[in-house]
């Protein structure tokens, strides 16, 4: 069993980023087809940890890889692309519009022990997969406690 440390404003953090999610469904519900081709999504996300890196996996089914961008800033990993509307399929001749199009932006925090030289991406089957090493010093180890 492996112990977490747990931290109040990680989950403050997912919960707004989760009531922001909502907000901009809502809005973009309520808009209706008129702005089908200005977009404002964001693709759903998984981030979890091995005992090396961080993974961050992305979904992007129908985004060629040419037009993704991925860029750090310090110590802030932005993730941006677009998924165009199909030539045939015309805002004013669509009945229904389910899957998001249009441009996106996706930014996250990285952690102090992300070893930024050696990030690497990759794309397979419509998922973006962000490898981010770990520093040497703050790689997980187990410690061994002696019973006196």
């Amino acid at each position: 069993m492996t112990t977490t440390r747990w931290d109040p404003f990680r989950d403050m953090m997912m919960i707004q980023e989760r009531m922001n999610s909502l907000f901009q469904e809502t809005l973009a519900r309520q808009r209706g087809q008129e702005n089908l081709e200005s977009g404002g999504w964001a693709p759903a996300v998984d981030i979890f940890e091995d005992g090396e890196s961080i993974i961050l996996r992305a979904d992007l089914p129908g985004i060629e890889q040419e037009t993704i961008e991925i860029r750090v800033d310090e110590d802030t990993l932005m993730i941006r692309g677009e998924r165009p509307l199909p030539p045939e399929m015309k805002a004013d001749r669509c009945h229904r519009a389910e899957r998001p199009y249009g441009p996106f932006t996706r930014s996250f925090s990285l952690p102090l022990n992300v070893d930024q030289a050696g990030i690497k991406a990759s794309q397979k089957n419509g998922v973006l997969e962000i490898v981010l090493p770990k520093k040497g010093e703050s790689r997980t180890r187990a410690i061994r406690v002696e019973v006196t």
